[in-house]
């Protein structure tokens, strides 16, 4: 099975591939700081290594750069967005195959396509070739339910861009990845506006008909409640050998319905979302993904069978890095197994880098406990309320006050004092927010983790969570965020740790990274599935 990866961060979708043998022709990301993660762990290059050395990369390739290819170093902490625009002298790439085949290609997509374009004996080759698979996660920050959600970002024509690029080469099968906000409507000058409809018809104008779907990383073992939007795309003939073979009922009238969808398109007809198109989400259409085809994104079904936050990482709180011990725990173990192959490829290297733990201050460690507090709440009744209640208090001290439930609550707990380590305990409402308003913060987004849950998807920023344990009121370390996200031990993440700044708009350090990463649980399951539509034919 031969695939290509575009838009492939750190490399969870080629790890999860890799894992079943698929073999790669040639992946592409835009982030140097990514890339050197991906080239790490996946081409076995140590691209700083090198960079120290001033010698030149033979398996990273770079579109275009204002920097010489023996200058590494400066190219590894480049901006994205000054890259040059093409033709650039200092492009690594040539006029033929050879320059791209098992190499990772750094640069814009919309850069990659014009080399393309203006290399046509490239995209005649690569079709002889007869891909199976082109993957890839275009950036949703525009899509996102927790970014701007802007209808006009540049961004959101990054799936289009997606859609060329496969429409050159012409795989079997194309597989787009995003986030669930993709789902939910603009509002556009026309009325509401789907970001993920009007990206399916763009895959109908390249021949293909689009299989949407909105599954959860939980279901495939990883331990994070992780939404994502899927497209699954056949080729026409592929689909038509599909359809030709499928025996299940259930699967059989979707492809009709997608049939149906792809003739009204081509035809010129107005389509509609969710009326000629659906999206099939995997809670809601259990039926679909029952079948023998959709089984592999469904083997964890219930709530009794989901890896939680504790199974995650409960060892590394212990000290006991299941990587190098007899006594594995269960998690780290499945995933450390199935990603064995990772321990043949990849460079050696320590472990601990991934595990350092970053210093709060005393502030941070006592807003944290309340976090605690607030996520321990959760399982009580009113729990919720008092939640978002004293969020926002948190919000606007001065003018929201608690109600009773909420005070009530809190007056029963131990909350740490200035010094970060001892605990001090409140008589009354006043003393207790006299000491919340000093916890005062406009993050929103910030919570404990619930020990025995899977840990939520926003996980990109440190201290977007802290640790559920009592005793630790801490951000948590990268290798704990990776160990959610379902990578194996031996994964090491490169580059700076984290960033902040103006540089967040470009840069992309571990914690990014992992957070930005398709599991690669779920890139396993998600090549499982292709598999199994290529082998009805």
């Amino acid at each position: 099975m031969k695939y290509i990866e575009l838009f492939a961060g750190c490399g969870g979708l080629s790890l999860g591939l890799e894992s079943l043998n698929y073999k790669m022709v040639f992946a592409n990301e835009l982030s140097p700081m990514a890339s050197e993660t991906f080239a790490y762990n996946l081409l076995k290059e140590n691209l700083q290594e090198l960079a120290d050395k001033k010698e030149v990369s033979t398996k990273v390739k770079w579109i275009s750069s204002l920097y010489n290819s023996n200058q590494l170093a400066e190219r590894l902490r480049e901006n994205p967005q000054n890259y040059p625009k093409l033709p650039s002298k200092r492009s690594d790439l040539g006029d033929n195959l050879e320059d791209l085949y098992g190499k990772l290609i750094v640069g814009n997509i919309v850069d990659l396509n014009k080399h393309l374009l203006n290399h046509r004996n490239i995209i005649n080759e690569l079709q002889c070739t007869n891909i199976d698979l082109v993957s890839g996660g275009p950036p949703c920050q525009s899509f996102s339910m927790a970014g701007l959600r802007q209808l006009d970002n540049i961004r959101n024509n990054l799936p289009m861009d997606f859609a060329e690029f496969f429409g050159h080469v012409k795989p079997k099968i194309a597989l787009l990845e995003n986030v669930s906000g993709i789902l939910r409507a603009f509002n556009g000058p026309q009325g509401k506006y789907y970001a993920w409809f009007e990206v399916s018809k763009a895959f109908v104008s390249k021949g293909y008909y689009p299989l949407c779907l909105h599954v959860n990383a939980k279901f495939t073992g990883a331990a994070q409640n992780r939404s994502r939007f899927i497209i699954i795309a056949l080729r026409q003939d592929i689909f038509y050998q599909f359809k030709k073979s499928v025996s299940e009922e259930i699967l059989y009238s979707k492809l009709l319905k997608i049939e149906k969808f792809f003739n009204l398109e081509t035809s010129g007809e107005v389509t509609n979302a969710f009326k000629d198109l659906d999206c099939y989400d995997i809670e809601r259409n259990t039926d679909l993904f029952e079948t023998k085809i959709f089984a592999p994104l469904y083997h964890y079904k219930d709530a009794n069978s989901w890896f939680t936050v504790k199974d995650a990482i409960d060892d590394l709180r212990k000290g006991k890095l299941a990587l190098n011990k007899k006594e594995y725990f269960d998690y780290p173990n499945y995933i450390n197994n199935i990603f064995r192959n990772l321990n043949e490829t990849v460079v050696p290297h320590n472990i601990t880098l991934n595990c350092a733990v970053r210093k709060n201050s005393a502030k941070i460690k006592m807003r944290f406990k309340l976090y605690q507090y607030l996520s321990n709440a959760n399982s009580m009744k009113g729990g919720k309320e008092i939640n978002r209640d004293v969020v926002k208090f948190l919000k606007h001290p001065t003018s929201h006050v608690l109600s009773k439930c909420s005070v009530d609550y809190l007056l029963q707990k131990k909350f740490l004092r200035k010094d970060g380590k001892s605990f001090i305990e409140f008589k009354s409402e006043k003393s207790l927010t006299d000491y919340l308003s000093t916890l005062a913060t406009k993050k929103h987004t910030q919570r404990a983790l619930i020990a025995d849950k899977p840990a939520p998807a926003a996980l990109s920023i440190p201290d977007d969570a802290c640790h559920y344990h009592s005793s630790l009121q801490r951000t948590l370390t990268v290798r704990e965020m990776a160990r959610f996200q379902s990578f194996p031990d031996k994964f090491e993440f490169r580059s700076k740790v984290t960033t902040g700044g103006k540089m967040r708009k470009f840069e992309v350090p571990q914690y990014t990274q992992v957070g930005n990463a398709v599991p690669p649980l779920l890139g396993r399951a998600l090549g499982l599935v292709v598999k199994n539509i290529l082998s009805l034919r």
